[in-house]
């Protein structure tokens, strides 16, 4: 194995290993990318190809064993182990706001769109 592979396998492993110590804290890639001294997209590729799955993969897999292990060994409830011990992360790209309102079904905004205006015409 080359000097370079190892350094950046040391990199990824210190950025997953913080990963597993902030779980259930809000984690974003740029901060994963600024722990491995990488860009945010070249900390994604290759987290992937050192690893085998993206950050947000990995963290989703852990949470989930984590939770399944929470289910397994304590009384808490589903809810609480949901809201109270899993973390999310955050990703940098943003949803326009047309994503982020309510969805609508297709026959509503067609009908929406083509309904006469409440305006009375001039004759």
């Amino acid at each position: 194995m080359s000097r370079s592979t190892e350094d950046t396998n040391r990199r990824m492993l210190r950025a997953r290993d913080a990963m597993d110590r902030a779980y259930a804290e809000p984690l974003d890639v740029p901060a994963l990318a600024r722990i491995a001294h990488v860009s945010p997209t070249h900390f994604t590729r290759t987290f992937r190809a050192t690893f085998g799955e993206t950050p947000h993969r990995y963290l989703q897999r852990r949470r989930v064993e984590l939770a399944m292990y929470l289910l397994r060994e304590t009384d808490l409830s589903v809810t609480e182990i949901c809201f109270g011990s899993l973390g999310t992360l955050k990703t940098t790209r943003h949803c326009s706001p047309a994503a982020s309102s309510s969805p609508k079904n297709p026959p509503n905004v067609r009908t929406e769109s083509t309904a006469p205006s409440a305006t009375p015409s001039a004759t």
